[in-house]
């Protein structure tokens, strides 16, 4: 609900000659396969409207990779609504491989150059590279000091996905051909945080992996002579595919002189699957890690019924009370939790899917609440309404829907129900919250439990009637994943990787001494727990 967003998106195609030349996924030229590219991308809007592009192979062009790339939503990067223009793109840089982004900044500017996939070129075609990454590097500050201190090296931009491409560059310097499974396993003993990463070279190599302890989905599967990945399982599910797997933390996909194999690059100690991607980010029809996303929601709406039920705040009759999703990600849950209840699941909110991005982005917050919505007065009207949420960040945008749900829809009451218990802690691993500050839960939260004094208190300050969360422990019973395999830092503090919780203890301080405006992990943690002896390029 506060526009919560995410760092972004990847994807992968491959053609595997000798595979047959079927397949319900791609059944033309091999070298015309990336053409399915931008449709794998729409798939994965939803991680990131900032930047789309691709990257691609084609041995029999100049540009054996090239790379395009720009900023907007893919419609707008891939220029789809200009079908000359999309023509042109689509024929200039078709390739048998292809690796896609969509970007959303937590770090660096809107620029296009901080668009991905980002490009390396060099003479030596083992050496000329691109890549795309999803995620957030917790010790950038450490890796990107370390290179300007030691080295004789410039960084052009400020995020971690160049300093992950001259690390990269750094693997690649010797005269031999590097094992990739060995590159990328030295790689991750220097990276801390989450990434996932697709990497494609000018011999035809392709590399897809997912980090050590899996904070972020990575899904895969092959169809004949054609290979796919991508963020989400959707996005592999519209192109046709069957048998989706995920790729599990610590492995890696190589596909190497037409062969494909799976290796377990870097050793996973424990898992931390980022729970808010079944109760947030991802698309509602994505499954990943065995667990769909549907699914999962569909129970938190369960756990808040039962909740409900024991409150016994709201009469729960069906004359008089309905229960109210905020679009899109609260349906399923606002469903589940009305039919446990026995009384209406009702479109209260009506979201306006046309207005654009660029358009919204100069209104104030009340007017992007009324730009965003519209309430159903004649569904609303004289009713006592169960808001359904699938998260509060921030609060600033909840405040202005809940004004706007009372003048304009004429509800009598509104009671807010969380599907997620309070965000109390920063994230580090790629999601645009890392102060906190600008956390609402913890200026009124003595614990990590709040009280129900505490909540009724944040429902006061918010406009609502009555605002109840759901517990931590509902969290893993609903995504049914034991709560050691799941990330919860922002609801719980405790973070699963070491430079995650330095950042976490480094965000206290920040705020408990009034610094804590600006990106956390744009400061330094300390002490500071890499090291690179040697960084340089050929």
């Amino acid at each position: 609900m506060d526009e919560l967003h995410h760092e972004c998106g990847v994807a992968a195609l491959y053609y595997l000659p000798g595979r047959g030349d079927r397949s319900p996924v791609w059944s033309g030229d091999p070298d015309q396969l990336s053409r399915l590219m931008p449709r794998m991308l729409l798939d994965l809007q939803n991680r990131g409207q900032l930047a789309a592009g691709m990257a691609t192979y084609n041995p029999d062009r100049e540009q054996i990779v090239d790379t395009y790339k720009e900023v907007g939503t893919v419609i707008e990067a891939f220029r789809i609504n200009h079908p000359h223009k999309y023509a042109s793109i689509m024929e200039e840089y078709a390739g048998r491989g292809s690796i896609g982004h969509t970007r959303y900044a937590t770090c660096g500017a809107t620029k296009r150059s901080y668009a991905q996939p980002f490009e390396r070129r060099h003479g030596c075609k083992w050496k000329w590279f691109a890549f795309a990454f999803n995620g957030q590097l917790t010790n950038f500050a450490d890796l990107r000091e370390q290179l300007l201190t030691n080295h004789d090296y410039h960084l052009t931009r400020d995020n971690d996905t160049e300093v992950i491409m001259h690390y990269i560059a750094h693997e690649l310097r010797g005269d031999d051909r590097p094992d990739l499974v060995e590159m990328f396993r030295h790689l991750a003993t220097k990276f801390d945080g989450a990434y996932n990463l697709t990497f494609l070279n000018a011999m035809g190599d392709m590399v897809v992996l997912r980090d050590p302890v899996g904070i972020r989905p990575l899904v895969y599967s092959q169809d004949g002579p054609v290979f796919g990945a991508a963020s989400e399982s959707v996005a592999l599910q519209n192109l046709g595919f069957r048998n989706i797997k995920s790729l599990e933390p610590g492995q890696m996909i190589l596909i190497q002189d037409g062969e494909l194999s799976v290796h377990q690059y870097a050793p996973s100690p424990r898992k931390a699957h980022c729970f808010f991607e079944w109760i947030y980010f991802a698309n509602v029809s994505s499954s990943f890690d065995d667990r769909s996303v549907y699914l999962s929601r569909a129970r938190l709406g369960q756990e808040l019924a039962k909740q409900e039920k024991a409150l016994g705040r709201v009469p729960l009759n069906p004359e008089e009370t309905v229960v109210v999703p905020v679009p899109d990600t609260g349906k399923a849950a606002a469903d589940a939790m009305a039919f446990a209840l026995g009384i209406p699941s009702v479109e209260g909110l009506i979201r306006n899917r046309y207005i654009g991005r660029t358009f919204i982005e100069g209104a104030n917050r009340a007017d992007k609440v009324r730009l965003k919505f519209t309430p159903l007065r004649e569904v609303l009207s004289g009713k006592k309404v169960l808001l359904v949420e699938d998260s509060i960040v921030r609060s600033t945008t909840l405040k202005s829907l809940l004004h706007h749900l009372r003048d304009q829809g004429g509800a009598k009451e509104i009671h807010v129900r969380v599907a997620c218990p309070p965000i109390i802690a920063p994230c580090f691993y790629g999601i645009d919250m890392s102060t906190v500050k600008e956390l609402f839960a913890p200026k009124f939260m003595a614990s990590k439990v709040p009280t129900v004094a505490e909540q009724d208190a944040m429902a006061k300050e918010l406009g609502a009637d009555s605002l109840f969360y759901l517990p931590v422990d509902a969290v893993a019973r609903c995504i049914d994943l034991p709560a050691e395999q799941l990330c919860r830092a922002c609801v719980t503090g405790d973070y699963p990787t070491a430079n995650g919780e330095q950042l976490y203890q480094l965000a206290l301080r920040n705020h408990a001494t009034g610094t804590g405006d600006g990106r956390t992990y744009d400061r330094p943690p300390e002490p500071l727990v890499c090291s690179v002896t040697d960084a340089g390029q050929t």
